[in-house]
C-alpha cells in the first residue's frame, strides 16, 4: 500500500476536507459529508491512476478517516473526479480584484 498523509483542511459538524499526499507530492483531495447513516466523499486525483490505485486510496480513506470517526455508517458512497487545481479563491482575493480593477478604472485604463 502507499504511503498516503491526509492533512485536514477544514470541518464542520458534518463535513471535513482534506489534502492528500503521496511522499513530498499532492496527489488529491477529499471532502466528506457527514449523514445519518450514509458518508459520502468528493474525491479529486490530481494525476492520472489507474482504477486499482483508485480502489487503494479510497479504501485508505475509509480506514484512516471514515471509520475512526464517531460516525456509525452503513455507506460509504465515493464520486472520484480526475482534475488539477486552478487555484484557491476567498473573498480577500475578490476583494483584491475588485481594488485592482477599480484603480485601472480611475486611471483610465
Amino acid at each position: 500500500m502507499s504511503d498516503y498523509v491526509f492533512e485536514r483542511h477544514c470541518r464542520t459538524p458534518h463535513s471535513e476536507a482534506y489534502l492528500i499526499r503521496e511522499g513530498e507530492q499532492e496527489i488529491g483531495r477529499v471532502d466528506l459529508h457527514y449523514g445519518q447513516n450514509v458518508v459520502y466523499a468528493a474525491l479529486v486525483v490530481f494525476d492520472d491512476r489507474d482504477q486499482e490505485a483508485i480502489s487503494e486510496l479510497i479504501e485508505r480513506i475509509d480506514e484512516d478517516l471514515v471509520l475512526t470517526a464517531d460516525v456509525v455508517r452503513e455507506d460509504f458512497v465515493v464520486t472520484v473526479f480526475a482534475g488539477r487545481q486552478v487555484g484557491i479563491f476567498s473573498d480577500d482575493s475578490f476583494d483584491e480584484e475588485e481594488e485592482d480593477t477599480l484603480g485601472e478604472q480611475r486611471n483610465g485604463h
